[in-house]
């Protein structure tokens, strides 16, 4: 069975983005680049909200050799995997391996984690929100970055509770703090 797994690098005080929706802040250091690919590894499909899909394409063309390896290594592994992009207003995908869906089959979902072995990510927060209401995340990375931005989007939604179990920990040169938990539900 499947762990369906949703990831972001965080500020401190819990938000993807500033309040103008700027991100700049937390572009990962090699250090940090290097183990989010290796989480990644086991990740055999990949479900995105427009706005994240949007920014992570450029994935599909970011391979040569004038990058570092280590972004050519999660281009590689962002290429490697399936790709599904729920969105109501985007019209088509333009990235191999993708296909878009109008809305959640929450069912669906837990038929595919079911029935593959290999992991499920979910990245964005609107999107993740859905996944998480419905009780479908099993765990999270947290990467928090040593800034805080007072306001934005946040992380996790409003009025959820989960309780949860710390499973792994890491600090990284840069500052960023690494923290994966798994649901207790």
């Amino acid at each position: 069975m499947a762990r369906l797994i949703y990831t972001g690098i965080t500020s401190l005080d819990g938000y993807v983005n500033d309040a103008e929706g700027v991100f700049d802040w937390s572009m990962p250091d090699e250090e940090v680049h290097a183990f989010v690919n290796d989480l990644e590894r086991g990740i055999g499909t990949s479900f995105y909200g427009r706005r994240l899909y949007e920014v992570m394409a450029v994935w599909e063309t970011l391979d040569g050799a004038d990058q570092p390896a280590v972004m050519r290594d999660y281009a590689a592994l962002w290429k490697a995997a399936d790709k599904v992009v729920y969105s109501t207003t985007l019209d088509a995908v333009s990235t191999s391996r993708t296909r878009l869906e109008r809305r959640v089959d929450v069912e669906a979902i837990r038929q595919l984690k079911a029935t593959t072995d290999a992991d499920i990510g979910v990245g964005g927060p609107t999107l993740a929100a859905v996944f998480i209401v419905a009780g479908l995340v099993d765990e999270y990375h947290q990467f928090l970055s040593p800034v805080i931005v007072g306001g934005g989007t946040r992380f996790f939604p409003d009025g959820v509770r989960l309780d949860l179990e710390l499973v792994g920990e890491r600090r990284f040169g840069n500052g960023v703090v690494h923290l994966h938990y798994r649901s207790r539900a």
